[in-house]
């Protein structure tokens, strides 16, 4: 791999993901039919801008500027300026965010500790209803692999602390684990794999995933539209639209098509197609088109994913 196609698949992670959420935002649970292929035409049920991301993308953008600063995210420190960083977010009012994300960040005040008291919340969240599998940590885990990009084991600790903060549901943070570890794969290698992060699950756990990788396989991404809000779906609707996709723009195309949560799903599916394909697989109009919190574009999360990833 050369130099060109590593820094190529970097951008292509956060770009990638990016992309897919603003293509998906038009269509979020069939707030605008969808005839024919995908367009970044705005609305959805945040009435966004045309190529404006949503939720998905905006929290993304807290954990890449945070490890753009080269920091640990295993650490406490780091981990106290995501959450501060996802706690001033929520405090600017976005126009859409998830209601486990919104229950566990309402309140909150940033500052040093910050991380344990949205742990601590996203804990409460879970004693009291018995749920807190949502896809709300999945959807913007793309950033914990650049910021530790090939070291697995690093990649797994993040990955769960970052989910952690606020989805307490274990499966929450497996989903987290594979689809970051796919993704340093992707980087590394150009193949979009979901079982590479297997061995880095329990034994049981990591049966019961291969299953689910299983059929998800063998649907597509419409099978999982009923129930993708939840984390497990999401992440079988989004590697139905990738393993089933004969490029990366097909795949996004699938994961909108799929229907349901589809700025979610197409969001996590883009960050993996574009970590094995690169930023220069999507078309240059939707690179162009998309926008959003807080005041970036496509350029601005090239800067980032370059500056978050680690040399």
């Amino acid at each position: 791999m050369s130099l060109e196609q590593h820094v190529d698949r970097v951008i292509g992670t956060l770009q990638g993901g990016a992309i897919g959420d603003a293509l998906g935002v038009p269509y979020e649970y069939g707030s605008r039919r969808l005839d024919g292929e995908p367009a970044m035409v705005g609305g959805g049920l945040g009435h966004y801008a045309p190529g404006q991301w949503s939720d998905d993308t905006e929290m993304a953008a807290v954990i890449a500027r945070v490890a753009a600063t080269r920091a640990d995210l295993r650490t406490e420190e780091a981990l106290d300026a995501i959450a501060d960083g996802f706690v001033d977010w929520y405090r600017g009012g976005p126009a859409d965010v998830g209601s486990q994300t919104a229950t566990v960040l309402s309140a909150q005040e940033p500052g040093p500790g910050s991380a344990a008291r949205l742990r601590a919340a996203a804990t409460a969240v879970h004693r009291r209803t018995g749920r807190s599998g949502g896809n709300g940590s999945l959807m913007r885990t793309g950033p914990v692999a650049l910021a530790h990009l090939g070291d697995r084991d690093a990649i797994t600790t993040a990955a769960r602390a970052v989910s952690e903060l606020t989805h307490h549901d274990p499966q929450a943070g497996d989903a987290c684990v594979l689809w970051c570890l796919a993704i340093d794969h992707a980087i590394a290698t150009g193949r979009a794999d979901a079982r590479v992060g297997l061995s880095h699950l329990p034994d049981d756990e990591a049966r019961r995933w291969d299953a689910l990788l299983d059929a998800a396989e063998a649907s597509g991404p419409g099978a999982f539209a009923g129930t993708n809000g939840w984390v497990v779906a999401a992440l079988q609707g989004a590697w139905a639209a990738v393993a089933g996709a004969a490029d990366a723009e097909a795949g996004l195309v699938a994961a909108v098509r799929g229907g349901g949560d589809t700025d979610t799903v197409a969001a996590i599916a883009g960050a993996l197609l574009g970590a094995a394909s690169g930023a220069s697989a999507f078309r240059a109009e939707w690179r162009d088109r998309v926008h959003g919190w807080p005041g970036l574009r496509a350029s601005d999360l090239a800067d980032l994913a370059t500056a978050a990833t680690r040399p």
